[in-house]
């Protein structure tokens, strides 16, 4: 295996973990404008994912990082292309982020609620964004010979991206109301249950119109089809096992499916684009391989050697994190530091 595809597998990886770990953040996000009933709720929620949230979206910096370094050319195409949607996504971000800490520094219902829809709002646009941005790179976009994207809204933005971002949408508050359920007890613990099972259906529908969109609207299917299609049904089976384990309330169970799921999706847009970076709506001729995108062999080698040293460390780190705040979340205000 050549090193330059070895850091696009280690790119995945980074990505698959974000989705993985930011999703169950994005989805108690989206919770606390359905499932909390008050403001001592809404700091229960928030403290789920308090200790964590940040050293979550730290994946997704680490990927943009490696994606530069690993294929600057692949970074350049995309940040270029992608601009605005990559601004309105850091702006979601950074309002999220700084809603945790200020909604309570003010004693005002205005100021309260003000940082509670940032919240809302930074928690339901991230994974939409990702959803419309992976789906339309392997759909395709206009890129020209000399690796210059020039795409108009409708490239970006059209029926099948809409539907994966969505899909991003409605994984990430269902494995958010799931987590929630592993935080917390009493009342709220069994809320985020029963909602759950309420969206189960429905989350369900978007996932194979998700997968049925795919096979038409794109070549996933016709060049990764072999895959592909198994991944895809495993998906599906484990959605079909989502099922039991909520009605057993097997919360542990119902959380890893539906993370397993995210896995699946995010893994599934980086197979379909192997051996490319990016895929030219324009002309096959145009797609951008991982060869052509990559940096030199020197930098490459460094690189790799420092990510075996480290991601081993980094991993150490999250697992322990975990572990030190596993204990479940009352509704105790002298115990919510949020």
């Amino acid at each position: 295996m050549q090193l330059s595809e070895i850091w696009f597998l280690l790119i995945a990886v980074l990505f698959v973990g974000f989705i993985f770990l930011e999703g169950f953040d994005f989805g108690v996000g989206m919770s606390t404008k359905f499932l909390a009933k008050n403001d001592t709720e809404k700091r229960v929620l928030i403290n789920t994912i308090g200790p964590v949230w940040d050293a979550n979206e730290v994946w997704l910096i680490t990927a943009g990082g490696a994606m530069f370094a690993a294929f600057p050319h692949w970074y350049a195409t995309v940040f270029s292309g992608y601009y605005i949607p990559f601004v309105v996504l850091l702006l979601a971000l950074i309002a999220r982020g700084v809603s945790f800490e200020f909604r309570g520094k003010m004693d005002s219902q205005k100021w309260v609620k003000t940082w509670d829809w940032m919240i809302f709002i930074g928690s339901i646009l991230p994974p939409f964004l990702f959803g419309v941005l992976f789906t339309s790179m392997i759909r395709g976009v206009p890129i020209d010979a000399d690796m210059n994207m020039h795409a108009g809204f409708f490239d970006i933005v059209n029926a099948y991206t809409v539907i994966g971002g969505i899909t991003f949408v409605a994984l990430a508050y269902l494995h958010g109301l799931l987590f929630i359920t592993l935080k917390t007890t009493g009342e709220i613990r069994e809320r985020a249950h029963k909602a759950a099972q309420k969206v189960y259906g429905l989350v369900g529908i978007v996932i194979v119109l998700f997968i049925a969109m795919t096979a038409y609207d794109t070549n996933a299917f016709v060049e990764r089809g072999a895959i592909l299609i198994p991944l895809y049904g495993v998906a599906i089976v484990l959605y079909g096992a989502l099922f039991f384990f909520l009605r057993k309330k097997r919360e542990g169970l119902s959380f890893t499916m539906t993370g397993l799921i995210l896995v699946i999706v995010m893994s599934s847009f980086f197979i379909a684009l192997f051996p490319n970076v990016m895929i030219s709506s324009l002309d096959p001729a145009f797609n951008m391989s991982i060869y052509e995108a990559a940096s030199g062999e020197y930098s490459l080698r460094i690189m790799t050697i420092v990510a075996f040293t480290m991601v081993p460390i980094v991993l150490a780190y999250t697992i322990w994190s975990y572990y030190v705040f596993r204990k479940r979340l009352t509704g105790d205000k002298e115990h919510l530091e949020y």
